[in-house]
């Protein structure tokens, strides 16, 4: 089967709205630091309001980050997502069309973009409140092998489990279209609710999961070492992926396992999109078929990249700077 594009990014197409935050703030906020909770519009826009320092904005969303930075690295990319019958749904989709990126694949709601607050603290730490709007609205009905045809591998985000008749669509139609499926779990609390689900995802659909410490802790339990929940992760077939920031990653696929180091001399301000751009990296080295540890040095090249910037939006010279070193 002819492909046209590398990667589809799969998720909410939301965009991110970015500020710096004191501690005391998160209090007021309330839930765990560094994690995620869907909120209402309403909520959304009364923290909005209310935080003590300037806002930034560009289009995110998990998936969507991957996207963008595959794109930025010349990866041929499309997405399958809903946005908004506003101007942030055409600010999204512009933004991705801007980079050559496919947008014939996007649905479109009948209400506003989505959107995430994202509250960075002093310990850079980012503690996230969404509100889907118009990518709440997706319905499984809506997905079908059509949306897929012509690529070669889908990367999903985690937070679809929120909606397992969603998340098993996507996961169908991806996997009848033929292509392989590469599954981020998100966030620890989408581990929680997902538990029931999960397992059987990893086995039936997913090539590849990628977790970071929280997220494998929560899968995996704490007690098991991280190369060890890489194993678990990666089970019989899959590749196992768990991110450790400043102490790397560890992968496991089948009898191997192996650490490699992140790159040094890192000081991270933001970490919003590490992850996101870590998974970028990765999947741009291994599906232009670069060996495992390769793919793994991308991914951490480009999280180091991200994490020093506030946002998810690298400088048009450091995009230079890493395909002339990467690609």
């Amino acid at each position: 089967m002819m492909t046209s594009f590398d990667l589809v990014g799969v998720g909410s197409p939301i965009i991110d709205t970015l500020t710096r935050v004191p501690d005391a703030f998160l209090q007021e906020v309330g839930g765990e630091k560094g994690g995620m909770v869907l909120t209402d519009a309403e909520t959304l826009h009364h923290w909005i309001a209310k935080v003590p320092n300037a806002l930034t904005e560009s289009p995110g969303g998990s998936a969507g980050n991957t996207t963008f930075a595959a794109a930025h690295l010349g990866l041929a990319t499309t997405f399958v997502g809903k946005i908004g019958n506003d101007d942030g749904g055409h600010f999204y989709k512009g933004q991705l069309a801007a980079l050559g990126g496919d947008t014939s694949r996007f649905k479109t709601g009948l209400v506003p973009n989505g959107r995430c607050v994202s509250l960075i603290t002093p310990d850079s730490q980012r503690t996230l409140r969404t509100n889907l709007g118009a990518a709440a609205t997706l319905s499984p009905s809506e997905i079908c092998s059509a949306d897929f045809i012509g690529c070669r591998h889908a990367h999903i985000e985690g937070y679809l489990l929120f909606n397992p008749d969603l998340m098993m669509a996507v996961l169908t139609a991806a996997k009848d279209a033929g292509c392989t499926i590469s599954l981020d779990l998100a966030s620890f609390e989408v581990v929680h609710a997902a538990r029931d689900q999960i397992g059987d995802i990893l086995d039936r659909y997913v090539d590849m999961v990628f977790a970071n410490e929280d997220e494998s802790a929560a899968w995996c339990g704490k007690e098991p070492s991280l190369e060890e929940r890489a194993r678990i992760l990666a089970g019989q077939n899959r590749i196992g992926v768990v991110k450790a920031g400043a102490d790397g990653a560890w992968l496991a696929h089948q009898d191997t396992v192996f650490h490699r180091n992140a790159i040094p001399g890192i000081q991270a301000i933001d970490t919003t999109g590490a992850g996101d751009f870590w998974a970028a990296g990765f999947l741009a080295a291994w599906l232009k078929g670069k060996s495992l540890p390769t793919c793994v040095d991308w991914g951490a090249r480009l999280g180091a990249e991200i994490v020093q910037v506030i946002g998810t939006q690298l400088p048009a010279q450091t995009w230079t700077l890493l395909k002339s070193e990467l690609v």
